[in-house]
């Protein structure tokens, strides 16, 4: 008993990386339930569905070795809210960025200052705030969910300096998902907001 509960255990972990939007977090729990169910089809004696998994393991670091190796090529635009590409992507996102800015009235809703970070040439993150010298208070801070493992926020980070911006400041509704993103990124609470020195 105990020994097929290891066994759907691992194909269920396998289906369900393959629901994953993150390429990362899809080779990590693919891995994880290759590794179980290996192990389950070593014990049973299954040594062709030992040996797919052995490969699907091998297949899996090495893609993950080169995720996490590799520079993703990003680069970061300045903008405005009412530029077209900014309007068509917050219309193509709007149901997802509204799970994690419920307050978002829109681009027009007083934003001056806006950031597309793309990958290879694809949008793929967008600052929108109100920018004062050289602090913007965000309203929204949004990477599209395949990109969603901090590399691009950190990529933003380091690049805003050099277009003047040295303080992110974030004082919006905060749902839960939200709050966690900004914990790992390091903002701290200061004066009723969360807040990031660059």
């Amino acid at each position: 008993m105990i020994l097929e509960i290891i066994g759907y255990i691992g194909s269920f972990l396998v289906v369900i990386s393959m629901l994953m939007s993150s390429i990362i977090k899809l080779r990590v729990i693919n891995t994880i339930g290759s590794v179980i169910s290996g192990i389950y089809a070593v014990i049973c004696g299954a040594l062709p569905l030992a040996l797919m998994n052995l490969c699907l393991i091998i297949i899996n670091v090495v893609n993950l070795v080169k995720l996490l190796g590799a520079k993703m090529p990003y680069e970061l635009v300045e903008g405005s809210a009412g530029d077209s590409l900014v309007k068509y992507f917050l219309d193509y996102y709007r149901d997802d960025i509204k799970t994690f800015f419920p307050a978002f009235a829109g681009a027009d809703a007083g934003v001056n200052s806006a950031f597309i970070t793309c990958c290879q040439g694809t949008p793929i993150g967008l600052l929108l705030g109100n920018r004062q010298g050289d602090t913007v208070d965000l309203v929204v801070d949004y990477t599209t969910p395949a990109y969603r493992d901090c590399s691009a926020g950190k990529y933003l980070h380091g690049k805003l300096p050099e277009a003047g911006v040295h303080t992110l400041r974030y004082a919006q509704p905060l749902t839960d998902q939200h709050k966690g993103y900004l914990e790992k990124m390091g903002y701290t609470q200061k004066d009723g907001a969360w807040q990031l020195a660059l």
